[in-house]
């Protein structure tokens, strides 16, 4: 590998540079072989592209994606072309990080995988360098030369043949569709929610927001076992679904006070519900992205010992969600 680690292997400039690199205009049809893909940039215009068929490298595995989903940050980059004062879009980008896909070449020394087998792809692929105190004690998310695809400057994931380290694959068994494996990535943003919150058995839990990431941290709220489940929106139908979804969670408000609130919208109106729902002593977890300034009812969580955690992206949570997914305890 570069000195430069993942960032020199995936530098988004080799695609941008390769002379078969092309934006497809309004209606034009991409060639038949082509590796196509779905690219935002500074403009907030979003469209097909054609780019190289990359070639895997020795630890690299090409993978024909099969299935993307599509994350808030795609449209948020698309839209506003920024996430924060760092993830910044500068130059064309490619968009999507939740996939999963088919194996069909492996490169020099890869042994563990093969043409044919199905994976999902972890889209953040940090550094592991022994000098990097975040890799080495397993807290890889805060790598600071990890590579996530989809996020500026690197190229994401919605694509016909994606290049991957091997290492960064998971194997889907057979009772997992490639849907499925691509929503394991939202999935991993809740289990690392429900993990680093410290949720038990029992704990009466407010959910806040049921868009996708509200709703699995629904599903997963239920697999660990808390009782009662409360979940909010402002859209009737998001509610109904959630209903359906899992039954017998409320969207009512809560009698008496949650241990545990976990805010999943980033919306400052929706932390101060979370804030306000919390007893004495429990804890707000925010998983949601929000502005970059906002205003807390400081005197209040002080006064109640509420104890406010974040959570940034995720890490060692794709090997469970995808046992969890297989095993039924979430509901697929």
């Amino acid at each position: 590998m570069p000195d430069g680690g993942f960032a020199d292997v995936y530098s988004p400039r080799k695609v941008l540079n390769d002379p078969s690199f092309r934006i497809l205009g309004p209606n034009e049809k991409p060639s038949p072989d082509a590796n196509i893909a779905a690219f935002y940039n500074p403009n907030h215009e979003i469209h097909l592209v054609e780019k190289p068929r990359p070639k895997p490298g020795p630890g690299q595995v090409l993978v024909h994606v099969r299935a993307t989903g599509i994350c808030g940050s795609d449209v948020h980059f698309w839209k506003h072309g920024r996430i924060g004062d760092s993830m910044i879009v500068t130059d064309e980008c490619g968009s999507g990080h939740e996939s999963a896909g088919e194996v069909v070449e492996v490169g020099g020394g890869v042994t563990q995988w093969k043409s044919g087998d199905r994976v999902a792809i972890e889209a953040g692929v940090p550094c592991s360098k022994p000098s990097c105190d975040y890799c080495r004690v397993g807290r890889y998310n805060a790598c600071p030369d990890v590579v996530f695809f989809s996020t500026p400057p690197f190229h994401g994931t919605l694509t016909r043949w994606h290049l991957h380290p091997a290492e960064w694959l998971h194997r889907l068994p057979d009772s997992i569709s490639f849907e499925e494996g691509s929503l394991c990535e939202p999935l991993a943003v809740a289990l690392a929610g429900i993990e680093r919150s410290g949720l038990r058995l029992g704990d009466p839990t407010l959910i806040c927001g049921a868009g996708p990431i509200g709703l699995v941290s629904l599903l997963s709220a239920r697999a660990a076992g808390a009782e009662p489940i409360v979940i909010t929106d402002l859209f009737q139908s998001r509610l109904d679904f959630a209903k359906k979804l899992v039954p017998g969670v409320r969207t009512l408000p809560p009698e008496g006070e949650v241990k545990l609130a976990m805010e999943c919208t980033g919306v400052e109106s929706s932390v101060h519900t979370a804030v306000y729902s919390t007893q004495f002593g429990g804890r707000v977890f925010i998983i949601g992205v929000g502005k970059n300034e906002q205003v807390f009812p400081f005197m209040h969580l002080s006064a109640n010992e509420i104890d406010v955690s974040f959570q940034y992206r995720y890490a060692n949570q794709y090997p469970k969600a995808i046992r969890l997914v297989a095993g039924g305890l979430i509901n697929r």
